[in-house]
């Protein structure tokens, strides 16, 4: 993928290709905000349904490379077509549109199989970065051949430095391996590439720089400004993220260090309440124990074991 960089000294993502993205939502002023928002890439081709059983028809005439959609609609909602699409079209991504009030129907459709969220209350500084995240990842998932089937376990260690270009590539590296040992489906695969970036994005951002959600939504600018002035900085500068990978034929085990000073892992918000869905703190933690079987921390909270297991769907 090539395109122009953006801002803040590193912190970059590049713009993707043309990508067709259906927006599902009963709303008519809701469904041009989001399209709105993501017509500002000139790389996204966006069309749009009214409820969850139009936006099914609408991918048996032209399957979408990703699903944005409301969870309350009529006809079907946002929970059945999460379940729907993983089903029938298992390497399409789900990105579901939050609003207060829809909170556990939002938990109920992650563990269904939807990829990630974005509240409503922030879709202008969020959506188009959610956006390219899960179709970074997802791009990548369809495109990776059948290989390896003689594999029985791998163990791999990686030691990174504060660059997030090098994150997408790790994750990528650490799916195909999982591949190579038939883990998991396509779907499952893509869930947990966004487990595994938000560990590490959490690693580098929130341990090693030390930078906190506080300004996530309320200043963007500021947060990413201050990210690119501690990447420069020392101590941050100096301190590496360690990625320790371990492979079998029944699991996958993925243990993540930063050099940071830690946290109090009990001192986070619950990110199984409802009432926490739409907080910057513990998104991160709600994602990855939504998709990974197993989720813990060191007593000094700047190492996090994931744990995901084989898939069984046969």
């Amino acid at each position: 993928m090539t395109g122009p960089a953006t801002r803040f000294g590193g912190f970059t993502r590049e713009r993707l290709r043309m990508t067709s993205i259906l927006v599902v939502d009963d709303s008519a002023v809701d469904r041009r905000l989001a399209g709105g928002l993501l017509e500002k890439d000139p790389d996204l081709s966006i069309r749009y349904a009214v409820h969850g059983a139009d936006g099914l028809a609408k991918m048996q005439e032209d399957l979408p490379n990703l699903v944005l959609t409301d969870l309350v609609m009529p006809e079907m909602d946002g929970l059945e077509l999460v379940s729907m699409v993983r089903s029938t079209y298992p390497s399409v991504p789900v990105i579901l549109m939050t609003s207060a009030g829809n909170e556990e129907i939002c938990m109920q459709a992650l563990q269904r199989g939807a990829s990630s969220y974005v509240p409503k209350r922030v879709l202008s500084q969020r959506l188009l970065e959610t956006v390219r995240q899960v179709l970074e990842i997802a791009s990548h998932e369809q495109t990776v051949s059948r290989l390896m089937g003689c594999l029985t376990e791998t163990h791999c260690k990686f030691e990174l430095d504060n660059d997030n270009r090098l994150i997408p590539p790790l994750v990528a590296h650490l799916l195909e391996l999982a591949e190579r040992l038939e883990l998991w489906d396509e779907s499952d695969r893509m869930r947990i590439g966004i487990a595994l970036e938000e560990s590490l994005v959490n690693a580098l951002c929130h341990g090693n720089l030390e930078v906190g959600s506080e300004l996530r939504g309320v200043d963007d600018d500021a947060y990413y400004a201050l990210l690119a002035t501690r990447r420069a900085c020392p101590p941050h500068c100096d301190r590496r993220i360690h990625i320790d990978a371990l492979f079998s034929r029944e699991l996958a085990q993925f243990v993540i260090r930063d050099e940071g000073p830690g946290f109090d892992p009990e001192s986070l918000p619950d990110p199984t309440d409802p009432a926490n869905l739409e907080k910057a703190a513990g998104r991160g933690v709600l994602l990855m124990r939504s998709f990974m079987d197993e989720v813990s921390y060191n007593p000094s909270g700047n190492q996090v074991t994931l744990v995901k297991r084989r898939s069984n769907k046969d």
